[in-house]
């Protein structure tokens, strides 16, 4: 049985989360104040308290914008193909390195798998530029079925599929970590029961594990959801060039190029504002549907 926490300790575990309470204040709720110069005018030089306030101007000027519509569209077919795809990658990683049965093996598969994580992404996007360039490697083995060469790097048709699957192949291994981790906190018994009853291990993964794993399925999906508007600005600033701008510019990198070398501060926080608010509109939405309709939710 746990015991009952006396006071010191009670002070102690204080003291171990002092410091991740003071990041997410320091880092993340003190700068929502500067939030407060997507109603103004924000001069640098000014600054916060002397700039001029104009009210919703920046966020009537954005829908009217039509740059802004062209950002919307390809942030959103970003976000849904990243969804569609990246999603559910590392689930299916998980549930078959999970039937590999040699441990050795399966433990260097593992350590393989999320080793890209820990690049970044000029090592992980130089890596792809190789692969994908005229005479690079992808190109050879399709001249070899008489196909190309393809401009993989400078043709819009192609830049969602090579900008997704370089997330992907970086970040899947890390993300199958959690999915790991929920599957060895299945009660074996469960395993050995199916066994008896004859059942195969399609049927185990099918009838014990998914079903065991939708909890934490749910959460990551609503977790994730929550950033449909948001793309990595390194991965997707690095395939960026003029020729695939026009489907590759999103969110992140428009507010990178026009707010920051740009200078239209109040224009793009005011865009930081309204990924916010449908970021939290979807949150709340997905999770009451699930939460009605599978009776799993975040909070």
């Amino acid at each position: 049985m746990l015991r009952k926490l006396k006071g010191s300790d009670s002070v102690v575990l204080f003291l171990i989360a002092l410091p991740a309470l003071l990041h997410f204040l320091i880092f993340k709720y003190i700068p929502l104040a500067g939030n407060i110069i997507a109603f103004q005018d924000y001069n640098l030089f000014q600054g916060v308290f002397h700039s001029k306030w104009v009210g919703i101007k920046h966020f009537i000027f954005m829908f009217q914008y039509p740059e802004f519509l062209m950002v919307l569209k390809n942030t959103l077919k970003f976000g849904l193909y990243s969804l569609l795809f990246g999603f559910p990658a590392p689930l299916l990683l998980a549930l078959f390195l999970n039937e590999i049965r040699l441990t050795w093996f399966k433990r260097s598969m593992q350590t393989l798998l999320y080793l890209p994580h820990f690049l970044s992404w000029i090592i992980v996007g130089g890596i792809f530029v190789e692969l994908l360039a005229a005479e690079g490697m992808m190109n050879r083995l399709l001249a070899g079925f008489g196909i190309g060469p393809l401009s993989f790097l400078t043709e819009p048709q192609y830049f969602y599929g090579v900008v997704i699957s370089a997330g992907i192949w970086k970040e899947v291994g890390w993300s199958m970590i959690i999915y790991l981790a929920a599957i060895a906190g299945i009660n074996p018994n469960l395993y050995e029961a199916a066994v008896v009853d004859g059942a195969g291990r399609w049927r185990k993964m099918w009838s014990i594990t998914l079903p065991s794993l939708m909890p934490t399925i749910i959460v990551l999906f609503l977790l994730r959801i929550g950033n449909l508007l948001d793309a990595n600005v390194e991965q997707v600033l690095f395939f960026l060039n003029p020729l695939v701008r026009e489907v590759g510019e999103v969110f992140d990198t428009y507010v990178y190029r026009v707010g920051l070398t740009g200078g239209q501060y109040s224009y793009t926080t005011a865009i930081g504002m309204f990924k916010a608010v449908i970021g939290v509109l979807l949150v709340v939405t997905l999770n009451k549907v699930s939460q009605k309709t599978t009776g799993e939710s975040i909070y």
